[in-house]
Protein backbone atom coordinates (compact mmCIF):
# COMPACT_ATOMS: atom_id res chain seq x y z
CA UNK A 1 0.00 0.00 0.00
CA UNK A 2 1.25 3.53 -0.65
CA UNK A 3 2.65 5.60 2.49
CA UNK A 4 0.43 7.53 4.06
CA UNK A 5 2.08 10.80 6.19
CA UNK A 6 0.22 12.18 8.92
CA UNK A 7 1.33 15.08 10.93
CA UNK A 8 -0.02 16.72 14.04
CA UNK A 9 0.91 20.20 14.32
CA UNK A 10 1.84 22.72 17.25
CA UNK A 11 -0.88 24.98 17.58
CA UNK A 12 -0.52 28.67 17.17
CA UNK A 13 -3.34 30.53 17.61
CA UNK A 14 -3.44 32.69 20.71
CA UNK A 15 -4.86 32.02 23.12
CA UNK A 16 -3.07 29.08 23.72
CA UNK A 17 -5.16 25.69 23.31
CA UNK A 18 -4.24 22.69 24.89
CA UNK A 19 -6.68 20.39 22.90
CA UNK A 20 -4.98 17.77 20.42
CA UNK A 21 -6.58 15.95 17.30
CA UNK A 22 -5.16 12.39 18.46
CA UNK A 23 -3.66 11.28 22.12
CA UNK A 24 -0.71 9.14 21.75
CA UNK A 25 -2.54 6.30 22.65
CA UNK A 26 -4.60 6.78 19.40
CA UNK A 27 -1.49 7.49 17.44
CA UNK A 28 -0.23 4.25 18.38
CA UNK A 29 -3.25 2.44 17.43
CA UNK A 30 -3.01 4.02 13.99
CA UNK A 31 0.47 2.96 13.54
CA UNK A 32 -0.61 -0.85 14.82
CA UNK A 33 -3.54 -1.10 12.52
CA UNK A 34 -2.51 0.78 9.91
CA UNK A 35 1.97 0.19 8.97
CA UNK A 36 1.41 2.38 5.49
CA UNK A 37 0.56 5.24 7.60
CA UNK A 38 3.85 7.25 9.39
CA UNK A 39 2.79 10.10 12.36
CA UNK A 40 4.92 13.18 12.89
CA UNK A 41 4.36 15.17 15.85
CA UNK A 42 5.54 18.77 15.65
CA UNK A 43 6.99 19.34 19.21
CA UNK A 44 5.38 21.64 21.60
CA UNK A 45 5.13 22.75 25.07
CA UNK A 46 1.50 23.58 25.51
CA UNK A 47 -0.38 20.20 24.36
CA UNK A 48 -1.92 18.34 27.36
CA UNK A 49 0.01 15.64 25.99
CA UNK A 50 3.61 15.20 26.35
CA UNK A 51 6.11 14.95 23.79
CA UNK A 52 7.56 12.49 25.45
CA UNK A 53 4.10 10.53 24.99
CA UNK A 54 3.81 10.93 21.27
CA UNK A 55 7.44 9.64 20.91
CA UNK A 56 6.77 6.67 22.92
CA UNK A 57 3.50 5.89 21.09
CA UNK A 58 5.74 6.00 17.73
CA UNK A 59 5.20 9.22 16.62
CA UNK A 60 8.21 11.03 15.12
CA UNK A 61 8.84 14.00 16.82
CA UNK A 62 9.92 16.94 14.57
CA UNK A 63 10.10 20.45 14.31
CA UNK A 64 8.30 21.00 10.85
CA UNK A 65 5.54 18.92 9.35
CA UNK A 66 5.32 20.41 6.28
CA UNK A 67 6.37 17.54 4.63
CA UNK A 68 3.42 15.64 5.30
CA UNK A 69 0.86 15.14 3.45
CA UNK A 70 -2.16 15.44 5.70
CA UNK A 71 -1.62 17.62 8.74
CA UNK A 72 -3.80 17.52 11.96
CA UNK A 73 -4.76 20.53 13.83
CA UNK A 74 -7.60 21.98 16.22
CA UNK A 75 -7.99 25.75 15.97
CA UNK A 76 -7.72 28.15 12.84
CA UNK A 77 -3.27 28.09 11.51
CA UNK A 78 -1.27 31.00 11.73
CA UNK A 79 -0.51 31.92 7.78
CA UNK A 80 2.85 31.65 8.25
CA UNK A 81 2.48 27.86 9.74
CA UNK A 82 0.00 27.01 6.41
CA UNK A 83 2.09 24.14 4.14
CA UNK A 84 1.22 24.55 0.71
CA UNK A 85 0.00 21.79 -1.44
CA UNK A 86 -0.49 20.01 1.25
CA UNK A 87 -3.84 18.68 3.26
CA UNK A 88 -5.14 20.93 6.69
CA UNK A 89 -7.79 19.60 8.72
CA UNK A 90 -8.48 22.22 11.02
CA UNK A 91 -11.89 24.69 12.62
CA UNK A 92 -11.41 27.22 9.93
CA UNK A 93 -14.10 29.36 11.05
CA UNK A 94 -14.48 30.74 7.29
CA UNK A 95 -17.98 29.12 6.30
CA UNK A 96 -20.44 31.93 7.61
CA UNK A 97 -17.70 34.23 5.88
CA UNK A 98 -16.67 35.39 8.97
CA UNK A 99 -14.62 38.35 8.49
CA UNK A 100 -12.27 38.08 10.94
CA UNK A 101 -10.67 34.75 8.89
CA UNK A 102 -10.75 36.06 5.34
CA UNK A 103 -7.16 36.82 5.01
CA UNK A 104 -6.82 32.52 6.37
CA UNK A 105 -8.68 31.39 3.49
CA UNK A 106 -7.29 33.90 0.99
CA UNK A 107 -3.68 32.61 2.08
CA UNK A 108 -4.96 29.21 1.73
CA UNK A 109 -6.12 29.29 -1.80
CA UNK A 110 -3.25 31.12 -2.42
CA UNK A 111 -0.78 28.12 -1.45
CA UNK A 112 -3.31 25.46 -3.07
CA UNK A 113 -4.19 24.25 0.05
CA UNK A 114 -6.85 21.35 0.57
CA UNK A 115 -8.62 22.54 3.31
CA UNK A 116 -10.70 20.58 4.86
CA UNK A 117 -13.05 21.65 7.81
CA UNK A 118 -13.87 19.51 11.30
CA UNK A 119 -17.15 21.44 11.32
CA UNK A 120 -17.96 20.43 7.76
CA UNK A 121 -17.46 16.66 8.03
CA UNK A 122 -20.91 15.33 8.17
CA UNK A 123 -23.35 12.15 7.28
CA UNK A 124 -25.72 12.48 5.06
CA UNK A 125 -28.42 13.44 7.08
CA UNK A 126 -26.13 17.20 7.77
CA UNK A 127 -25.13 15.16 11.15
CA UNK A 128 -21.70 16.17 12.50
CA UNK A 129 -19.32 13.19 12.67
CA UNK A 130 -17.05 15.10 15.06
CA UNK A 131 -16.77 17.56 17.31
CA UNK A 132 -15.91 18.61 20.74
CA UNK A 133 -19.52 19.57 21.64
CA UNK A 134 -20.52 17.14 24.56
CA UNK A 135 -17.52 18.86 26.07
CA UNK A 136 -18.27 22.06 25.33
CA UNK A 137 -21.57 20.92 27.38
CA UNK A 138 -20.02 20.03 29.98
CA UNK A 139 -17.75 22.66 31.13
CA UNK A 140 -20.51 24.65 30.10
CA UNK A 141 -23.13 23.02 32.73
CA UNK A 142 -20.27 22.83 35.24
CA UNK A 143 -19.83 26.53 35.16
CA UNK A 144 -23.25 27.36 35.57
CA UNK A 145 -23.89 25.99 38.64
CA UNK A 146 -20.49 26.87 39.84
CA UNK A 147 -21.40 30.32 38.74
CA UNK A 148 -24.83 30.24 40.58
CA UNK A 149 -23.22 28.86 44.03
CA UNK A 150 -20.54 31.53 43.70
CA UNK A 151 -23.65 34.29 43.35
CA UNK A 152 -25.45 33.99 46.67
CA UNK A 153 -22.38 32.04 48.84
CA UNK A 154 -23.88 28.97 48.44
CA UNK A 155 -20.81 26.61 48.03
CA UNK A 156 -17.30 26.91 46.19
CA UNK A 157 -16.50 24.80 43.35
CA UNK A 158 -12.45 24.69 41.88
CA UNK A 159 -13.02 26.17 37.94
CA UNK A 160 -12.80 23.18 35.82
CA UNK A 161 -9.56 24.32 34.11
CA UNK A 162 -7.91 23.32 37.19
CA UNK A 163 -9.16 19.95 37.22
CA UNK A 164 -6.67 17.26 35.96
CA UNK A 165 -9.54 15.82 34.04
CA UNK A 166 -13.00 15.34 34.24
CA UNK A 167 -13.38 12.82 36.94
CA UNK A 168 -11.19 14.90 38.78
CA UNK A 169 -13.95 17.79 38.15
CA UNK A 170 -16.34 14.96 39.25
CA UNK A 171 -15.14 14.88 42.91
CA UNK A 172 -16.39 18.64 43.30
CA UNK A 173 -20.07 17.36 42.88
CA UNK A 174 -20.57 16.48 46.75
CA UNK A 175 -20.39 20.32 47.00
CA UNK A 176 -23.27 21.00 45.38
CA UNK A 177 -25.82 21.95 47.90
CA UNK A 178 -28.72 23.99 46.09
CA UNK A 179 -32.08 24.99 47.21
CA UNK A 180 -35.18 24.17 45.35
CA UNK A 181 -34.17 26.04 42.04
CA UNK A 182 -35.63 24.98 38.76
CA UNK A 183 -32.39 24.94 35.83
CA UNK A 184 -33.99 25.15 32.00
CA UNK A 185 -31.47 23.29 29.08
CA UNK A 186 -31.77 24.10 25.53
CA UNK A 187 -31.20 21.72 23.09
CA UNK A 188 -31.17 18.07 22.08
CA UNK A 189 -27.68 17.86 20.47
CA UNK A 190 -24.16 16.88 22.06
CA UNK A 191 -24.00 20.30 24.00
CA UNK A 192 -27.17 19.07 25.84
CA UNK A 193 -26.46 16.09 26.28
CA UNK A 194 -22.98 16.53 27.72
CA UNK A 195 -25.03 19.46 30.26
CA UNK A 196 -27.48 16.53 31.66
CA UNK A 197 -24.56 14.69 31.96
CA UNK A 198 -23.74 16.89 34.90
CA UNK A 199 -26.73 17.95 36.34
CA UNK A 200 -27.56 14.18 36.57
CA UNK A 201 -24.32 13.72 38.12
CA UNK A 202 -24.97 16.46 40.58
CA UNK A 203 -28.14 14.57 41.51
CA UNK A 204 -30.53 16.98 39.98
CA UNK A 205 -33.99 15.76 38.69
CA UNK A 206 -35.04 16.07 35.67
CA UNK A 207 -39.12 17.39 35.07
CA UNK A 208 -40.75 17.17 32.00
CA UNK A 209 -41.42 20.65 30.21
CA UNK A 210 -45.20 21.02 31.58
CA UNK A 211 -44.09 20.06 35.42
CA UNK A 212 -40.83 22.78 35.37
CA UNK A 213 -43.84 25.79 34.67
CA UNK A 214 -46.65 24.00 36.56
CA UNK A 215 -45.65 22.35 39.89
CA UNK A 216 -43.74 23.26 43.11
CA UNK A 217 -40.73 20.62 43.76
CA UNK A 218 -38.94 20.71 47.34
CA UNK A 219 -35.51 20.37 45.70
CA UNK A 220 -33.80 21.51 42.22
CA UNK A 221 -34.96 20.78 39.01
CA UNK A 222 -34.33 20.65 35.82
CA UNK A 223 -35.83 20.15 31.94
CA UNK A 224 -34.47 19.90 28.70
CA UNK A 225 -36.52 22.21 26.13
CA UNK A 226 -35.95 21.26 22.15
CA UNK A 227 -37.33 23.73 19.46
CA UNK A 228 -40.88 22.84 19.12
CA UNK A 229 -40.96 23.20 23.19
CA UNK A 230 -40.05 27.03 22.80
CA UNK A 231 -41.22 27.91 19.07
CA UNK A 232 -44.84 28.35 17.79
CA UNK A 233 -46.03 29.15 14.57
CA UNK A 234 -46.93 32.52 14.35
CA UNK A 235 -50.85 32.97 14.19
CA UNK A 236 -52.02 29.01 14.61
CA UNK A 237 -50.51 25.84 13.16
CA UNK A 238 -48.96 23.20 14.37
CA UNK A 239 -44.97 23.05 14.79
CA UNK A 240 -43.24 21.93 12.07
CA UNK A 241 -39.64 20.58 12.70
CA UNK A 242 -39.21 20.31 8.83
CA UNK A 243 -40.22 23.68 8.40
CA UNK A 244 -39.05 24.86 11.28
CA UNK A 245 -35.57 24.60 10.35
CA UNK A 246 -35.93 25.03 6.54
CA UNK A 247 -37.64 28.58 7.32
CA UNK A 248 -37.73 29.77 11.10
CA UNK A 249 -39.26 33.52 10.42
CA UNK A 250 -42.48 31.38 10.69
CA UNK A 251 -42.60 30.98 14.31
CA UNK A 252 -42.49 33.26 17.11
CA UNK A 253 -40.82 32.88 20.64
CA UNK A 254 -43.30 30.79 23.29
CA UNK A 255 -39.86 30.81 25.87
CA UNK A 256 -41.09 33.54 28.38
CA UNK A 257 -43.49 30.88 30.53
CA UNK A 258 -40.23 28.90 31.03
CA UNK A 259 -38.14 32.29 32.16
CA UNK A 260 -40.57 33.03 34.83
CA UNK A 261 -39.85 29.95 36.58
CA UNK A 262 -36.36 29.46 36.26
CA UNK A 263 -33.25 30.64 37.90
CA UNK A 264 -30.87 29.05 35.66
CA UNK A 265 -30.46 28.87 32.09
CA UNK A 266 -27.99 26.52 30.58
CA UNK A 267 -28.37 26.98 26.27
CA UNK A 268 -27.21 24.73 24.48
CA UNK A 269 -28.82 25.04 21.45
CA UNK A 270 -28.24 25.96 17.80
CA UNK A 271 -29.20 29.10 16.85
CA UNK A 272 -30.40 30.57 13.38
CA UNK A 273 -30.81 33.97 12.86
CA UNK A 274 -33.68 33.79 10.93
CA UNK A 275 -35.02 32.39 13.92
CA UNK A 276 -36.33 34.17 16.74
CA UNK A 277 -34.87 34.98 19.92
CA UNK A 278 -35.46 33.15 23.27
CA UNK A 279 -36.54 36.72 24.58
CA UNK A 280 -35.99 39.98 24.06
CA UNK A 281 -34.24 43.24 26.33
CA UNK A 282 -37.95 44.14 26.86
CA UNK A 283 -38.95 40.90 28.44
CA UNK A 284 -35.80 40.80 31.24
CA UNK A 285 -36.70 44.18 32.78
CA UNK A 286 -40.70 42.78 33.52
CA UNK A 287 -40.97 42.17 37.12
CA UNK A 288 -42.04 38.03 36.20
CA UNK A 289 -38.70 37.17 34.59
CA UNK A 290 -36.59 35.33 36.86
CA UNK A 291 -34.02 34.18 35.21
CA UNK A 292 -30.63 35.64 37.46
CA UNK A 293 -28.02 33.10 36.40
CA UNK A 294 -27.30 32.14 32.21
CA UNK A 295 -24.33 29.79 31.20
CA UNK A 296 -24.97 30.55 27.13
CA UNK A 297 -22.64 27.95 26.01
CA UNK A 298 -23.60 28.99 22.54
CA UNK A 299 -21.83 32.26 22.90
CA UNK A 300 -23.58 33.19 20.24
CA UNK A 301 -23.04 37.36 21.02
CA UNK A 302 -26.50 39.55 20.85
CA UNK A 303 -27.93 36.01 19.29
CA UNK A 304 -30.68 34.36 20.55
CA UNK A 305 -29.91 35.90 24.49
CA UNK A 306 -29.64 39.17 24.47
CA UNK A 307 -27.54 39.72 27.51
CA UNK A 308 -25.11 37.73 25.86
CA UNK A 309 -23.26 40.97 24.86
CA UNK A 310 -19.40 39.69 24.63
CA UNK A 311 -17.44 36.37 25.09
CA UNK A 312 -15.90 35.77 28.38
CA UNK A 313 -12.27 33.92 28.46
CA UNK A 314 -11.46 30.84 30.94
CA UNK A 315 -9.63 33.27 33.57
CA UNK A 316 -12.57 35.41 33.54
CA UNK A 317 -15.61 33.83 32.78
CA UNK A 318 -18.33 35.71 33.73
CA UNK A 319 -19.89 38.77 34.04
CA UNK A 320 -22.91 40.70 35.01
CA UNK A 321 -25.34 42.23 32.09
CA UNK A 322 -27.52 45.38 33.63
CA UNK A 323 -30.73 44.97 32.32
CA UNK A 324 -31.92 48.42 32.72
CA UNK A 325 -29.08 50.09 30.31
CA UNK A 326 -28.26 46.87 28.73
CA UNK A 327 -24.70 47.03 29.86
CA UNK A 328 -21.90 44.86 30.82
CA UNK A 329 -20.89 45.45 34.23
CA UNK A 330 -18.18 43.59 36.69
CA UNK A 331 -19.50 40.15 37.97
CA UNK A 332 -21.86 39.83 40.90
CA UNK A 333 -22.05 43.40 41.20
CA UNK A 334 -25.64 43.55 41.47
CA UNK A 335 -29.10 41.48 42.89
CA UNK A 336 -30.74 43.20 40.20
CA UNK A 337 -27.80 42.22 37.22
CA UNK A 338 -27.91 39.11 35.54
CA UNK A 339 -24.66 36.58 35.74
CA UNK A 340 -23.70 35.53 32.32
CA UNK A 341 -20.83 32.41 31.76
CA UNK A 342 -20.19 33.14 28.10
CA UNK A 343 -16.94 31.39 27.28
CA UNK A 344 -16.66 30.75 23.56
CA UNK A 345 -13.61 27.98 24.27
CA UNK A 346 -15.35 25.44 26.56
CA UNK A 347 -13.82 22.46 25.90
CA UNK A 348 -9.96 23.74 26.50
CA UNK A 349 -11.16 23.59 30.28
CA UNK A 350 -10.66 19.56 30.01
CA UNK A 351 -8.36 19.07 27.16
CA UNK A 352 -7.41 16.13 27.94
CA UNK A 353 -11.03 14.18 27.58
CA UNK A 354 -12.29 16.85 25.26
CA UNK A 355 -9.35 15.49 22.99
CA UNK A 356 -9.99 11.76 23.43
CA UNK A 357 -13.39 11.46 22.64
CA UNK A 358 -12.35 13.80 19.40
CA UNK A 359 -9.53 11.76 18.80
CA UNK A 360 -12.04 8.54 19.00
CA UNK A 361 -14.56 9.88 16.33
CA UNK A 362 -11.52 10.72 13.89
CA UNK A 363 -10.70 6.54 13.95
CA UNK A 364 -14.42 5.48 13.86
CA UNK A 365 -15.52 8.04 11.63
CA UNK A 366 -13.29 9.83 9.13
CA UNK A 367 -9.56 7.97 9.12
CA UNK A 368 -11.15 5.15 7.13
CA UNK A 369 -12.84 7.30 4.27
CA UNK A 370 -9.40 9.39 4.76
CA UNK A 371 -7.62 6.40 3.65
CA UNK A 372 -9.87 4.45 1.64
CA UNK A 373 -12.80 4.76 0.01
CA UNK A 374 -14.59 8.03 0.40
CA UNK A 375 -17.95 6.55 1.78
CA UNK A 376 -20.91 9.02 1.06
CA UNK A 377 -18.67 11.22 0.04
CA UNK A 378 -17.85 12.23 3.70
CA UNK A 379 -14.30 13.79 2.77
CA UNK A 380 -15.47 15.70 -0.14
CA UNK A 381 -18.47 17.44 1.13
CA UNK A 382 -16.03 18.72 3.87
CA UNK A 383 -13.18 20.07 1.49
CA UNK A 384 -13.75 23.68 1.27
CA UNK A 385 -10.40 24.25 -0.91
CA UNK A 386 -8.84 21.90 -3.49
CA UNK A 387 -6.56 22.93 -6.23
CA UNK A 388 -6.28 26.31 -5.30
CA UNK A 389 -9.83 26.76 -6.06
CA UNK A 390 -13.14 26.85 -3.51
CA UNK A 391 -14.94 23.46 -4.26
CA UNK A 392 -18.34 23.51 -6.26
CA UNK A 393 -19.90 23.36 -2.47
CA UNK A 394 -18.57 26.43 -0.90
CA UNK A 395 -18.45 28.62 -4.13
CA UNK A 396 -20.93 31.01 -2.23
CA UNK A 397 -17.71 32.15 -0.52
CA UNK A 398 -16.26 33.89 -3.65
CA UNK A 399 -17.24 36.89 -2.74
CA UNK A 400 -16.08 36.17 0.67
CA UNK A 401 -12.72 35.89 -1.05
CA UNK A 402 -12.88 38.60 -3.27
CA UNK A 403 -13.80 41.23 -0.48
CA UNK A 404 -16.76 42.14 -1.27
Amino acid sequence: MTAISIGIIKEGKIPVDHRVPLTPEQVKEILTKHPNIHVKCQRSDIRCFKDEEYAAAGAHLVDDVSDCEIILGVKEVPLSMLSAGKTHFFFSHTIKKQEYNRGLLQEILKKNIRLIDWECLTNQNGQRLIAFGRYAGIVGAYNGILTFGKRYNLFHLRPAHECFDLDDMKTEYVKVNLPPVKIVVTGGGRVSKGAMEVLNGMGIRKVSPAEFVNEYFNGPVYTQLNTRDYNRRIGNGNFDRDEFYKDPSQYESAFLPYAQKADVIIAGAFWDPKAPVLFTKEDIVQSDFKVRVIADITCDIEGSIPSTKQPATIDNPVYDYNPSNDRVEAPYSDEGNITVMAVDNLPCELPRNASEDFGKEFLNHILPNLIGEDVDDIIKRASITENGKLTERYSYLQDYVNGN
